[in-house]
């Protein structure tokens, strides 16, 4: 009898309960910090308006998916598929990428089942796009919005409808809430229905992967199917769940920047546009995303220190999407499902390092990379080497560095159940 291959352990089953209960938190905020990178090469390609409607793209062709992966994963998926209510809508949130704890500091009111409404004390977004003028805060809190907002609730109910109660532009200036949504779950709404590009999404590789399931015997909560809390307090979660949720958030990552590639391609002028931009927006959120990990985890500021990064960087994980064996200095990357789906490290090998480059730099600014080819298979062997002088701080890096999100800081939060008012 020939068995499937056994779904490889998480990189993430590593780390400990607590060091994990800090990285869940962080790897949500650096997905957010995905469009910090990318959106600014397309608005230099194409203008505002295309930015605009390229993420307005990239999130509905992703959000459905991966909402859905993380409600069977931690068992809170609605009973009858389609069918679930207001509370799951606001559970995928607090575990998605667009909505990271605190810098997008959601705070939930359920009426029932059916009815509900959030507000945002916190948006690190507007923060971030305020300073640009007017225009562009239109263009992410009307016209990127309105779309995806329902393109998240309908992975739950595609009867579910978020409408505005108000939104920036902010009137007065130093409005608080900044923005307030209701959402509304009602059978007469005609079914939201997914574009055109999430059905090519879904036939990723990342869509349809396998994780280790968690172990329901480990200590702490196993999932989330209890009631609707505030916040979630990810330390309350078990080491293997903790795994497990980290492994789809960088499926997120990933199925977002699938989704982002889709949308690019059908406005570059050619493949070598689409390759410029996807590297550079790699890039920024390479450097940015290593910069954060090694400072939560108190890393060591030497190669095997880089290595241990390079463990719990979104570029490398999950285990079951990209093939990569670490050594004490070194990484071998081998052909994988990533690969099939083009994700970001089949934009790296020998003869493109910068990501890593950028990633390994923010452990300590003199180191660097060396990468060579292992055979014609395809697989390659990175090296962590010190130079005498420090590396320069690339470019992208500096753009995502504007980010508010860049120096964000979490801080602790009571965890306490939701019920209807």
């Amino acid at each position: 009898m020939v068995h499937p291959p056994a779904t490889p352990p998480s990189r993430y089953a590593a780390l400990s309960r607590p060091e994990l209960a800090v990285v869940v938190p962080e790897l949500l905020l650096i997905g957010q910090l995905i469009d910090r990178s990318g959106m600014a090469w397309c608005i230099s390609a194409f203008g505002r308006e295309e930015m605009a409607r390229i993420a307005i793209e990239e999130w509905a062709a992703s959000s459905p998916i991966y909402t859905r992966r993380m409600q069977r994963a931690l068992g809170y998926a609605p009973e009858v598929p389609g069918k679930g209510d207001v509370p799951t809508i606001f559970k995928g949130l607090q575990l998605d990428i667009g909505a990271p704890p605190q810098f997008m500091d959601f705070r939930y009111t359920v009426h029932d089942r059916w009815h509900g409404e959030f507000h945002l004390d916190h948006c690190g977004a507007l923060m971030d796009v305020e300073p640009m003028g007017e225009a562009y805060v239109r263009s992410m809190c009307h016209d990127i919005e309105d779309p995806t907002f329902d393109a998240t609730a309908v992975a739950t109910n595609p009867k579910a409808r978020v409408r505005p109660i108000h939104r920036p532009p902010r009137t007065p200036a130093d409005r608080h809430p900044h923005c307030a949504w209701t959402v509304t779950i009602d059978e007469s709404h005609p079914d939201a229905r997914g574009i055109p590009l999430l059905a090519a999404n879904e036939r990723s590789r990342a869509a349809n992967l396998d994780l280790a399931p968690i172990d329901p015997s480990d200590d702490g909560l196993a999932g989330y199917a209890g009631p609707l809390l505030s916040d979630l307090d990810f330390a309350a979660f078990s080491r293997s769940a903790l795994a497990r949720i980290a492994d789809e958030v960088c499926l997120q990552m990933h199925l977002l920047d699938r989704a982002f590639g889709l949308a690019v391609a059908e406005r570059a002028a050619d493949a070598g546009e689409l390759l410029r931009i996807r590297r550079k927006q790699l890039v920024g959120i390479a450097g940015i995303a290593a910069e954060r990990l090694a400072r939560a985890l108190d890393l060591p500021a030497d190669a095997r220190g880089a290595v241990r990064l390079l463990a719990v960087h979104p570029l490398l994980n999950p285990s079951a999407y990209v093939d990569a064996v670490l050594g004490d200095g070194s990484v071998e990357v081998h052909p994988s499902p990533a690969h099939e789906d083009g994700a970001w490290i089949s934009l790296c090998g020998p003869a493109w390092t910068a990501p890593l480059r950028a990633a390994v730099r923010a452990v300590a600014p003199c180191l660097d990379v060396e990468a060579t080819a292992l055979g014609s298979g395809g697989a390659w062997r990175l090296d962590v080497v010190r130079r005498d002088v420090p590396t320069p701080e690339a470019d992208e890096v500096a753009v995502v560095r504007f980010s508010t999100g860049a120096g964000f800081a979490f801080e602790p939060r009571r965890s306490l159940p939701i019920t209807p008012v």
